[in-house]
């Protein structure tokens, strides 16, 4: 689920540099899908889109590929004005995104 070999490659393998990056996407993604289940309810759409969006980059870095692919698919709805799936695909991203975190926090304990 967490494949941390770019972050691994961009740090250079530097624990305390990965301990940062790994730290700031705890503390980011927790509060951007708050704001995702926020625009969901209040059925902003084109916000939805951009919180998607703006998380990509980061699960990029952690390596949650299946995380990344969720995002993708809630941008695609959006822009296909497919509304309907949206709370399926959200709830989809936001367990990826708990199970990753646990992983997550763990590998920060190693470091």
């Amino acid at each position: 689920m967490v494949d941390l070999s770019f972050l691994k490659k961009f740090t250079k393998d530097d624990p305390k540099k990965m301990k940062r990056y790994i730290s700031l996407y705890l503390d980011v993604a927790p509060k951007t899908f708050e704001e995702m289940q926020s625009n969901l309810n209040n059925q902003d759409w084109e916000q939805l889109r951009i919180n998607a969006h703006s998380l990509k980059p980061q699960t990029d870095f952690m390596g949650i590929e299946s995380l990344k692919e969720e995002l993708i698919k809630i941008e695609d709805a959006v822009k296909a004005n497919n509304f309907g799936i949206l709370e399926t695909l959200l709830g989809n991203s936001i367990k990826i995104a708990k199970d990753s975190q646990i992983i997550l926090k763990g590998i920060i304990s190693e470091l």
